[in-house]
């Protein structure tokens, strides 16, 4: 329910906040596999839009094969991966070795209440994002925006 509250919340904010009216690059941000958290996620894609990229959310618990499919068919250049759970963090991993091997020039973004910068070195991500507007002002330096 307290995601559900939250959600429209988020709803409301946007339509107030003034957004910027180009349309930037597209950013991919999902929620790992097992994990059905996706508030913080959200605050993220909120926060993109309104900086003006175009974000492909594709939602929670999503598997690192649906993620990986959908950088090859878009082209993508910027990936943002969520995960609350400790158990649910090896999917993160697995998410950014498939990347790797097949969209290597695919830059990663994760966060997520259960990471730490280490964790993120250790899993190959190139950048931990320790909160929503770190997710945005990287994506400007990725993208030179």
């Amino acid at each position: 329910m307290s995601a559900e509250a939250a959600k429209a919340a988020f709803e409301e904010v946007r339509a107030r906040m003034p957004a910027m009216t180009r349309e930037g690059p597209a950013i991919i941000v999902a929620t790992v596999k097992g994990d059905i958290h996706d508030i913080g996620k959200n605050i993220v894609k909120a926060l993109l839009q309104n900086y003006g990229y175009a974000v492909v959310d594709l939602g929670k618990d999503v598997a690192p094969e649906a993620i990986v499919d959908c950088v090859l068919e878009r082209n993508i250049e910027l990936v943002g991966l969520s995960a609350l759970m400790t158990t649910t963090v090896p999917a993160m991993a697995e998410t950014i070795k498939q990347l790797r091997e097949k969209a290597p020039g695919c830059k990663v973004v994760v966060g997520g209440a259960v990471l730490t910068q280490e964790y993120a070195d250790q899993i190959g991500a190139d950048k931990y994002a320790q909160n929503a507007m770190e997710t945005v002002r990287y994506a400007q330096q990725v993208f030179g925006m």
